[in-house]
C-alpha cells in the first residue's frame, strides 16, 4: 500500500511552491520554529531516534531518490497513514545542509518545555552563551551518554533545536529535557545546597580530578571566546581545573564539557 501511494505522488520541481517555501523557513529560521511550533529532522538517524522516544512526524518530506532508499520504505510503512511531499532531488539538494542528501526530512512538534524545577537530587548542564551550533549539539550528546538529563540553557546560545543542533546532537535531545531561561546566574542561585555549581577556571586551584563529584552537580560552560559571564562565575562555588601538559592553554569547550561529565561518570563508577 505504501509503495502504491508513493508512485502516485505528484513531483514539485517550483521552488515557488508553498511547502517548499515553508519548509526552508522552518529550516533558516527560530523565530519561524518557534511560531510554528515545528522542527525539521534530516535523515532517518534523527527520525529513528526521534521515533523511539514516541515523538513522531506532522510531515514527511521526500526526494525522488529517496524512494528507492529501503530504510526510508521500511520506517513509512510503520507510520500510520503519513501526510508526504515528494520533491525532485534539485530542489531537495536546496533544503538538505548536508553535502550528501539524506533523501529523506520531516517536521515534528517542537518537544515541549516541562517546568524546571531545581533540587539537589540531579544534575545539570548549563550552557552560557555557548553560540557554535556544532559545540551545542556535541555537548547535548556528551551530556545523555553520560547520563546529565537536565539542561539548561541561556538565550544567548545557539537554538538548540535548529537544524544544525539536531545533527549534532545525533538523536540527544530526544532522551534529554531542554531548558530555555533569560537569566542564568538567577537560576543558579535557586538550586538547592546539595547540588555543586561547577565551573572550569584557568585561575581554579582545585584540580578536576581532586574535586568530589559523586554528589549532583550542575556543571557550567561558557562561550568559545568569552567563557561564563562574570555574573555566572561569581554564583559558582566550585572552579575547577582541567589539567593539561604541553603548550595548549585551554580545550574547547565541547572537549571540556566531555573531560567533566566522564569525570564524575568515573568518580560514580568507581564508588559504586
Amino acid at each position: 500500500m505504501m509503495i502504491e501511494q508513493l508512485t502516485q505522488l505528484q513531483v514539485i520541481n517550483s521552488s515557488a511552491n508553498p511547502r517548499f517555501k515553508q519548509l526552508g523557513k522552518l529550516i533558516s529560521s527560530k523565530r519561524e520554529r518557534k511560531q510554528t511550533g515545528l522542527i525539521v529532522l534530516d535523515g532517518m538517524h534523527l527520525l529513528t531516534s526521534a521515533k523511539q522516544q514516541q515523538q513522531l512526524p506532522v510531515d514527511i518530506y521526500l526526494s525522488e531518490s529517496g524512494l528507492s532508499n529501503q530504510e526510508i520504505l521500511d520506517f513509512l510503512s510503520d507510520l500510520e497513514r503519513p501526510r508526504i511531499t515528494l520533491f525532485s532531488d534539485v530542489l531537495f539538494s536546496q533544503l538538505t545542509e548536508l553535502s550528501s542528501q539524506t533523501g529523506i526530512m520531516a517536521t515534528l512538534p517542537l518537544p515541549q518545555e516541562l517546568p524546571l524545577h531545581a533540587n539537589d537530587k540531579q544534575d545539570y548542564l548549563v550552557l552560557d552563551g555557548v553560540q557554535d551550533p556544532g559545540n551545542v549539539g556535541s555537548i547535548l550528546r556528551t551530556a545523555a551518554a553520560a547520563g546529565v538529563s537536565q539542561v539548561v540553557l541561556s538565550t544567548a546560545c545557539a537554538d538548540a533545536w535548529s537544524p544544525k543542533v539536531l545533527r549534532a546532537g545525533m538523536g540527544a535531545h530526544f532522551s534529554l529535557s531542554i531548558h530555555m531561561v533569560s537569566d542564568v546566574a538567577n537560576w543558579l542561585r535557586t538550586l538547592e545546597h546539595g547540588v555543586k555549581r561547577v565551573v572550569t577556571s584557568l585561575q581554579a586551584r582545585s584540580s578536576l580530578f581532586d574535586v568530589d563529584l559523586t554528589g549532583p552537580v550542575a556543571w557550567v560552560f561558557g562561550s568559545e571566546g568569552a567563557g561564563v559571564s562574570e555574573e555566572v562565575e561569581r554564583v559558582c562555588e566550585t572552579p575547577v581545573l582541567i589539567p593539561m601538559i604541553g603548550m595548549t592553554e585551554s580545550l574547547n569547550v565541547g572537549a571540556a564539557a566531555a573531560v567533566c561529565m566522564f569525570e564524575q561518570l568515573r568518580q560514580r563508577t568507581k564508588a559504586n
